[in-house]
């Protein structure tokens, strides 16, 4: 997997390197590039598609910086910069960055994609999003946590993946997210600082800029999301001038695990037509 250094310390990312438009795919907490994987594999053949493991506890190269929401806006812009990508476009499911790497950064975006994400004032998002930050403040919670997730029997809890998913995701792949947290002291230290330092002002401030990113913009909701309000998918499309919503059934908030296919069905249309 490449490697690239940014200002804030040593990002892996996939890159298929293909020709065609392309797009860089941002996941969210407690997961890596691998929650891309389904998507990458329907839309390899026509795009080139980028996913950066970001530093949200599933990294496997600790930060030289300690990570921050506010941090990692400035990282994926860096990433963009760095590799020189241009006419972009960006699509994030889960976390919120990407509201703000638009609103502030707008240069190298052709298009935006908000996929079931943190927006507005649910940040932390639901039950979940607050036992993460819990986890994160009280001492011993985040191994706590890691051990919990770790037992195959509870993975589908309310308060883990079973908020996230409505079918289960592959062992193998949940170990690969937990594993970074289960057995680095210093991929602990930067989840820790990160869960520390949440903004609960940054998403309304995003969401006041998207009101001037002026290029075509695709929200895609989960219609039975347990931690993404559905007004909030409404609300979103219709603050951005060029914005659209797509709501998909038989689903939660990562689209890309339960309907890959439909999500790389909407992702083809809109990078060709928006």
């Amino acid at each position: 997997m490449p490697e690239i250094e940014l200002s804030a310390g040593t990002v892996e990312y996939e890159d298929t390197a293909g020709e065609g438009p392309v797009v860089v795919l941002l996941h969210g907490l407690v997961h890596d590039s691998s929650v891309w994987r389904k998507v990458v594999a329907e839309l390899r053949t026509d795009h080139r598609l980028l996913a950066p493991t970001l530093p949200y506890g599933s990294h496997r190269r600790p930060m030289t910086r300690p990570p921050t929401p506010d941090l990692v806006n400035e990282m994926v812009a860096e990433f963009l910069d760095r590799l020189d990508l241009r006419d972009v476009t960006l699509v994030e499911s889960d976390c919120g960055r990407a509201q703000t790497v638009a609103a502030r950064h707008p240069e190298r975006l052709a298009r935006l994609v908000l996929i079931s994400c943190e927006a507005f004032d649910n940040y932390p998002p639901g039950l979940p999003g607050k036992m993460l930050t819990l986890a994160c403040r009280v001492p011993g919670g985040i191994p706590l946590m890691v051990r919990t997730l770790g037992l195959k029997p509870l993975r589908r809890l309310p308060v883990g993946l079973g908020a996230l998913t409505k079918r289960p995701v592959p062992d193998e792949i949940v170990d690969r997210w937990l594993r970074p947290l289960r057995t680095d002291p210093a991929i602990r230290r930067d989840f820790r600082h990160y869960g520390t330092h949440v903004r609960r002002s940054e998403l309304l401030e995003a969401a006041q800029g998207l009101r001037y990113f002026d290029r075509p913009a695709l929200v895609v909701w989960a219609a039975e999301d347990l931690m993404m309000p559905r007004e909030h998918g409404r609300r979103l499309a219709e603050l951005l001038p060029r914005g659209r919503l797509v709501e998909i059934r038989n689903t939660r908030t990562l689209i890309a695990e339960d309907r890959p296919e439909r999500l790389a069905s909407l992702l083809r249309w809109f990078v060709a037509e928006g």
